[in-house]
């Protein structure tokens, strides 16, 4: 049984303002257009300062997920490599037949474009970018991610800090052109996918080098499949039930995990311009619930990255 603390945050106080503000969030990385040179060096700030908190609002449900850039970043903390086996391959795009995995791939690939842009692998980072492009044009919302938004990733691929910023931006485009258009059905199927890419991520990366952090990154998921399970429940599609079906199974693993939080006054720093937040999160979870969470998200990712319809 590990216990694992989580204790004392540095905010910048701006961070707290732009809590509820989508970036970075889990492959939802087509549309955007017309920004200018000065919003994309705010949204470089604010992407840099809030990755650690993106709280997503879908279908009136808000839950805060780790982007990928997030997991990303810690599996470089971690020490581990760049490992190209562990995506879903740019390649296999034109497998996808049906809505529903094309779909889900998107939020998939997205995932996996947020991962090679920040291990700046260039080549790669424009397969996903082209799979991306391909998969909005299958589904219809290829208005979300016209040709000067590709022409921005394409030119700033070399560029970490610029890919950060324009997933925020794309985010935020696509998430108000899908709201606009009610595709609400489209965007928690985009979400799912990417909440899955990102989380196969993480155990994988637990297999491989198990540390304190993915395995709290990894318990701390409960809430945010909770929530997704609650948002996919409202699609009465049948391949989406038997998705949500699935994740339901995992989401009995999750039950067994424990959290304690203890609530502490937080500090204000006015002349630094810092809030120490300084409540602690004890989370409970022992091997065996690791080790199921791993096998089941592994279960999870293969029926959605394959070409299979069900």
């Amino acid at each position: 049984m590990l216990k694992i603390r989580v204790m004392r945050l540095t905010l910048p106080f701006f961070t707290t303002r732009r809590l509820l503000l989508p970036v970075l969030a889990l492959g939802l990385l087509f549309g955007a257009c017309g920004n200018s040179k000065e919003s994309d060096a705010d949204d470089l700030v604010e992407s840099q300062d809030t990755v650690k908190a993106s709280v997503l609002n879908v279908a009136g449900e808000l839950f805060s997920v780790p982007s990928p850039i997030q997991t990303a970043l810690l599996i470089q903390k971690s020490g581990l490599a760049y490992d190209k086996n562990m995506l879903n391959p740019s390649n296999k795009v034109n497998t996808y037949s049906t809505e529903f995995l094309r779909t889900l791939n998107l939020g998939v690939y997205g995932a996996d474009l947020a991962y090679v842009s920040l291990y700046s692998q260039t080549q790669d980072a424009l397969g996903y970018l082209a799979a991306v492009k391909q998969l909005t044009d299958k589904l219809g919302i290829s208005n979300a991610f016209d040709e000067g938004t590709m022409n921005r990733f394409k030119n700033n691929i070399t560029n970490k800090d610029s890919m950060m910023v324009l997933v925020g931006i794309a985010y935020r485009g696509s998430d108000a052109y899908l709201k606009n258009n009610q595709r609400s059905d489209v965007s928690s199927l985009i979400l799912a996918g990417g909440w899955i890419e990102s989380m196969y991520f993480s155990t994988n990366s637990y297999k491989t080098k198990a540390s304190k952090e993915l395995k709290y990154r990894i318990a701390e998921q409960k809430q945010a499949l909770n929530s997704l399970v609650r948002i996919l429940s409202m699609n009465t599609n049948e391949e989406v039930k038997n998705l949500t079906e699935s994740l339901k199974t995992l989401q009995n693993v999750f039950d067994g995990i424990e959290f304690k939080y203890t609530f502490v006054e937080p500090e204000h720093d006015t002349i630094k311009k810092v809030t120490y937040i300084n409540s602690s999160t004890e989370v409970i979870v022992n091997e065996d619930q690791m080790n199921q969470i791993v096998t089941q998200v592994e279960k999870i990712r293969s029926s959605v990255t394959s070409n299979s319809k069900s």
